[in-house]
């Protein structure tokens, strides 16, 4: 069995697509995976698979999702050996001041790659930082400037679709359960 970490883009969020994680939970299971667990309302699911082909498992459970909870589903889905990697390679000193700096990674869905991704993320000199991982892109900007960060101007971008960002606490946290 593969463990699989499910990230969904979209649902809980200023009101729209409310998914109960009770109700995704129980989805996940109605699916046939294993050792289901969700972490916090925005749409974190761990599962296990003997699926092993990440594009058609991820095309089922997005069809799954569309049709059960009446919304376009749209998700990220990792292993959890490369979750692991990624916070082992983060670069250096990130997430190591919190109360400075907010820290994100940015997950990217094929076929997006970090390359193009990073064309489509400007970065404002002295607030933002980011740096290139294993399809992820890390992110982060100076609190104290935050209203100046340019993160936003991704939701704008035609690749914005093909991504989602959790907050370096969670993605540690996803690693752990």
């Amino acid at each position: 069995m593969i463990e699989y970490i499910a990230l969904l883009r979209g649902i809980n969020v200023g009101g729209n697509n409310i998914i109960r994680m009770s109700a995704l939970k129980a989805f996940f299971e109605t699916m046939g995976f294993s050792n289901v667990r969700t972490y916090i309302q925005s749409g974190n699911v761990l599962f296990a698979s003997d699926e092993k082909d990440l594009n058609k498992l991820t095309k089922s459970i997005e069809d799954g999702l569309s049709k059960t909870f009446d919304y376009e589903a749209n998700l990220v889905l990792i292993t959890k050996p490369h979750l692991e990697k990624i916070v082992v390679n983060a670069p250096k000193g990130f997430g190591s001041e919190p109360t400075l700096f907010r820290y994100d990674v940015i997950f990217l869905k094929p076929p997006l790659t970090v390359d193009e991704a990073v064309k489509h993320m400007p970065v404002k000199e002295g607030v933002d930082m980011l740096a290139k991982g294993e399809n992820v892109v890390y992110f982060s900007r100076l609190i104290s400037k935050a209203t100046q960060s340019r993160l936003n101007k991704i939701i704008g971008s035609p690749i914005y679709k093909y991504l989602t960002i959790r907050n370096w606490n969670t993605t540690k946290k996803l690693t752990t359960l």
